[in-house]
């Protein structure tokens, strides 16, 4: 399926933030890869132009890691993050990290696998499997 075909990224896209200001996290770079679906909850760290107009489009709520704040849109279908997960890079570096797929900036697959790691939660097994195991097979 091309990715500009799927409910969340087209969610994304009417958002009409700018690319220059945000970046699709959590699970998103799994879908970006092919590497699963996802259905719901589409993360994105977002700074400057791009948080601003989040914040315009909902009302900031303290996230589950309780850092930072979010914004969900959407019924919470999209979560705008004005920083990602304890540990985690600042929100300039991780967008300036982003690999982009069909035009939308994404984190690259070896840092999400770094922080689901680091997390050792075990909703995150199976991604870990399927991040190291394309890993490996782009390396060949």
């Amino acid at each position: 399926m091309e990715l500009s075909r799927h409910r969340l990224v087209r969610e994304l896209c009417s958002l009409a933030l700018p690319a220059a200001d945000y970046v699709v996290t959590g699970s998103g770079p799994l879908l970006a890869h092919g590497l699963r679906t996802v259905e719901r909850d589409l993360d994105i760290v977002a700074r400057g132009d791009a948080w601003k107009a989040a914040l315009r489009l909902g009302e900031p709520a303290v996230p589950l890691s309780g850092y930072g704040c979010l914004v969900p849109l959407f019924g919470g279908d999209i979560e705008v993050f004005d920083r990602w997960l304890p540990g985690s890079p600042g929100p300039d570096a991780m967008i300036e990290a982003a690999e982009w797929v069909e035009g939308i900036p994404f984190t690259p697959l070896g840092d999400v696998l770094a922080w689901k790691e680091r997390l050792g939660r075990p909703k995150d097994r199976e991604d870990i499997r399927l991040i190291r195991r394309h890993l490996e097979m782009s390396e060949k």
